[in-house]
């Protein structure tokens, strides 16, 4: 065992460095991100959700800079990772849809005027919507009709179209809205 060690000492210690880095930066950037969300009053199970987005990334980036140590050549990952790509961009282009609302997801995270509990109205042309934010989830967002039923609405076709703020916090002014 002893002379394992001896052998892939190099090795060791770099991997070792690589994950506490890793870890550290991971960790700052999930503290940025619920500082981010408790500045500007975000769920906290959105937070999280983008953090393991980063936690998923960094995971990824991880393994490649672990096969460079390992002393994995360039062409051998290249090979693999164009394999995986293409394998991936058939799938991605299958269910692009779905990585659309994600992705939607994640910028209305950062940029996203409105909160939950707030009463809205999207302008679409051919389905009007109005009704309360109940929860802005990572493919959709809930919302609750004046009527009492519970609409979602996909985060893509958040970001296209017209949104107008109607009551801010309307859940909690008292109103019987829900």
């Amino acid at each position: 065992m002893e002379e394992f060690y001896m052998t892939y000492q190099n090795e060791i210690i770099n991997s070792a460095i690589l994950f506490a880095v890793l870890g550290v930066i991971s960790l700052v950037i999930k503290k940025t991100i619920n500082r981010i969300a408790k500045r500007t009053d975000i769920n906290q199970a959105r937070a999280q959700l983008i953090g393991r987005y980063v936690t998923v990334t960094l995971l990824l980036v991880a393994i490649l800079i672990e096969s460079f140590i390992l002393g994995v050549e360039a062409n051998d990952i290249a090979v693999v990772f164009s394999s995986v790509f293409a394998v991936i961009g058939i799938a991605l282009f299958a269910i692009w849809s779905i990585l659309s609302n994600v992705t939607s997801g994640i910028i209305m995270f950062f940029s996203f005027p409105y909160k939950v509990g707030d009463k809205i109205e999207i302008h679409d042309k051919d389905y009007p919507i109005q009704g309360i934010i109940e929860d802005i989830r990572a493919f959709q967002l809930h919302l609750r009709m004046d009527n009492g039923d519970l609409t979602t609405y996909p985060n893509n076709l958040m970001l296209q179209k017209a949104v107008t703020l109607v009551k801010k916090d309307a859940i909690d002014d008292g109103s019987d809205s829900i």
